[in-house]
C-alpha cells in the first residue's frame, strides 16, 4: 500500500464517519469481533452506495474495498485510487487483476471488504447468488471472513438502520464451493434475524 494511500484514507475517514453518523444514526451490533490489526476478509449484502462507508465506520483501520470500475474511471477517481479502494469489472467473468491486489494487500496484513454478490440487489430476493471472490481471497492468505449484514434505511437519522457482524468464519478447511455456500447462509441468516 502506497503511503499516500494511507495518509488520504486516514484524512477523509474521520469526517465521514462523524457525517454518517450524524446523517443516518447507524447501530453496530457485535463489531468488536472485528480484529484490530492482521489480515480479513469482510464480506456482506450490498444494498446502498453507501455501504462501504457503514463498514468504514464501524472501525478505525483501514479497510481496502472493492469498487466498481466505473467509479475508478469518473470524475471522482482521484478519491477511489487515493483511499485504496480497489476497481473491479462488473461485466467481465474473472477479474484476475482485482483479485491479485486484494490478495496482496491482504498478505500484507490490510482488512478487504467485499460484496460477494458483485452489484447492489434491487431484487425481491433477500440475496443475490455469490461470487467465489472473497472465500477465494480467504483461502489464499489463510486468513478468516467476518461476515456481515446491513439492515434498514439511509434515511436521515434513521431508527432502524443497522449493521450486523457474525462470527469470523474459517474456510480454510472447505473447498471454494463450501465455503461460498457457508458464507452465503451465515449471511443470509444474519439478514433474517436483523431484519424488523
Amino acid at each position: 500500500m502506497k503511503m499516500t494511500d494511507a495518509f488520504f484514507y486516514r484524512l477523509f475517514q474521520p469526517g465521514f464517519n462523524v457525517i454518517f453518523r450524524v446523517l443516518f444514526n447507524p447501530h453496530y451490533i457485535n463489531k468488536s469481533v472485528l480484529p484490530k490489526d492482521g489480515a480479513c476478509v469482510i464480506a456482506g449484502n450490498h444494498k446502498h452506495a453507501l455501504d462501504p462507508i457503514f463498514v468504514d465506520s464501524s472501525t478505525t483501520r483501514i479497510i481496502h474495498t472493492l469498487a466498481k470500475k466505473e467509479l475508478h474511471d469518473g470524475a471522482f477517481g482521484w478519491f477511489f485510487r487515493a483511499v485504496g479502494s480497489i476497481p473491479v469489472d462488473c461485466e467481465a467473468k474473472h477479474n484476475k487483476g482485482a483479485l491479485n491486489a486484494a490478495v496482496d494487500y491482504l498478505n500484507r496484513g490490510y482488512a478487504i471488504n467485499v460484496s460477494p454478490e458483485g452489484a447492489r440487489n434491487f431484487t425481491n430476493e433477500i440475496l443475490l447468488p455469490f461470487k467465489p471472490g472473497a472465500v477465494v481471497m480467504a483461502k489464499r492468505c489463510g486468513c478468516k471472513i467476518i461476515p456481515y449484514s446491513i439492515t434498514g434505511d439511509y434515511k436521515f437519522r434513521s431508527r432502524n438502520l443497522k449493521i450486523c457482524y457474525g462470527e469470523p468464519l474459517d474456510v480454510s478447511g472447505l473447498s471454494v464451493e463450501e465455503g461460498n455456500e457457508l458464507l452465503f447462509e451465515t449471511i443470509k441468516k444474519l439478514l433474517i434475524e436483523n431484519k424488523e
